[in-house]
């Protein structure tokens, strides 16, 4: 079912999301605490997206477990920024383990993630599929409903939606080709993050100046609170509100 996390905010290390929590994501790429029935853990890739300046995100992705890289530690502990989005990916089975496979996802200031799964793939979304332009579907990241889905919003973007809108219209469509998908899913341009709670779990964390979302909370600080299901998170690093989604 994967697990993801984003975070804004004054310039943090990496490492201090990514390693330094007691149960930050290299914990749960092996020992998540709440994946829903989703898989026991999250070893079939991960990645991680970070805005160094200028708008535009870099990202450093892998189809191996997180605790396996050897590199991400050392690229980790130096690197700061105040806007990331990271993942680590449990594969949905007869789907492939590929580094594209592996979120984030990307165009131009876009960083995409989801975690949960779509019902019924991949006939469930044939008409949603069929609804995008011919060269987005030959040339999608990965076979994956996580690949689809970031296509999905993508072409929302595009065509000028606003990016709450652009989720939350995807999340009602897919939830309704799809019932029983599990769509939480995460979009930032490094200023603002837009968050789907569809099916599995999410946290939030604020403070004055930064908010941190994640799957599953990356510590015992009582400042986390639990996004209820079926919400949209709206989020800047000065605060966040949420509303209902629309699905069915």
């Amino acid at each position: 079912m994967c697990r993801h996390l984003a975070y804004l905010g004054p310039p943090v290390s990496l490492w201090s999301l990514l390693y330094d929590p007691p149960y930050g994501l290299l914990r749960q790429s092996w020992a998540p605490r709440d994946m829903r029935g989703g898989g026991t853990i999250n070893a079939d890739g991960f990645g991680v997206g970070w805005y160094p300046g200028g708008g535009v995100p870099v990202r450093y992705r892998r189809a191996q477990p997180l605790w396996s890289d050897t590199t991400l530690p050392e690229l980790a502990a130096v690197t700061v920024a105040g806007a990331v989005l990271a993942a680590v990916r449990s594969a949905t089975v007869g789907m492939p383990v590929q580094e594209a496979a592996a979120a984030p996802f990307a165009e131009g200031r876009w960083l995409f993630s989801h975690n949960g799964v779509v019902r019924g793939w991949p006939d469930a979304v044939v008409p949603l599929a069929a609804e995008l332009p011919l060269r987005d579907l030959l040339t999608l990241d990965a076979p994956t409903d996580a690949a689809l889905l970031w296509a999905l919003v993508r072409h929302r973007l595009r065509a000028g939606e606003d990016p709450a809108v652009a989720v939350a219209e995807t999340v009602a469509a897919v939830t309704a080709a799809a019932p029983g998908s599990r769509l939480n899913l995460l979009l930032t341009d490094g200023e603002t993050v837009v968050a789907s709670v569809v099916g599995h779990a999410l946290s939030l964390r604020c403070t004055p100046e930064s908010v941190l979302l994640a799957s599953e909370p990356l510590d015992e600080d009582p400042g986390w609170r639990a996004v209820p299901d079926g919400r949209l998170v709206v989020a800047t690093a000065t605060g966040a509100h949420s509303r209902d989604l629309v699905v069915g």
